[in-house]
């Protein structure tokens, strides 16, 4: 059984409004193994498409690749957007080596709501996909019931878009299309995607993701 530990800490700062949450990194970031084009930082996996979305939607021109100076582009650019990250998933163990959420069990999960009081700026959580199984919405909806919270409901279009209060606060939740490419055939079947596929032939699944992602970051 492999132990998959998360291998960044949760990046927070005193003035951070919106806060990124996926699940974890695949198991290669937690032992080292980086291919050529990773960054070693979240989300840098070359087959997780969520900086290149981020980089069309502001022309950031960032490097793809293991050095620092990829690491420093996306820290700057959270930093200066006072965008936050952290992981909903602090540990699992797999019995096969592999990035599938799915694929986790004895999920030990970070103490969001715990964060969320010690950072009273943030308002917005943005989930990196739905409120399928081991996602990190669907992790979310399990840590607030420790809280005896829940998510109550804004708008069920995609993204789906909940709230839920924190004492005086209201917390806004996005949950957005996933970054990943075996996301790529539920957006195919969205009306929305038709819609817009029939209008321009063109029209790619990378288009509508930057396109839904461009309002939140």
């Amino acid at each position: 059984m492999f132990l998959h530990k998360h291998p960044y800490p949760p990046l927070i700062n005193a003035d951070t409004e919106k806060l990124i949450i996926g699940t974890l990194p695949p198991p290669r970031f937690s032992t080292g193994k980086l291919l050529e084009k990773d960054v070693d930082f979240c989300y840098g996996s070359h087959y997780n498409s969520l900086w290149l979305y981020i980089d069309a939607i502001h022309n950031l021109n960032l490097r793809y690749d293991n050095s620092q100076e990829a690491i420093d582009q996306r820290m700057a650019f959270l930093i200066n957007n006072k965008i936050g990250v952290c992981d909903i998933v602090a540990s699992g163990e797999r019995k096969k080596i592999d990035a599938s959420d799915l694929g986790l069990t004895n999920v030990k999960l970070r103490d969001i709501i715990g964060y969320l009081k010690r950072y009273s700026t943030i308002d917005t959580l943005l989930f990196t996909g739905g409120n399928s199984k081991n996602g990190p919405e669907y992790f979310f909806r399990k840590h607030l019931r420790e809280y005896n919270l829940k998510l109550e409901l804004v708008s069920n279009k995609i993204p789906r878009i909940h709230y839920f209060k924190l004492n005086e606060r209201t917390i806004k939740t996005v949950s957005l299309t996933s970054a990943s490419g075996s996301a790529n055939r539920a957006i195919g079947s969205m009306s929305l995607y038709k819609q817009l596929k029939s209008k321009n032939p063109g029209f790619s699944t990378f288009d509508f993701r930057v396109m839904q992602y461009r309002e939140y970051l």
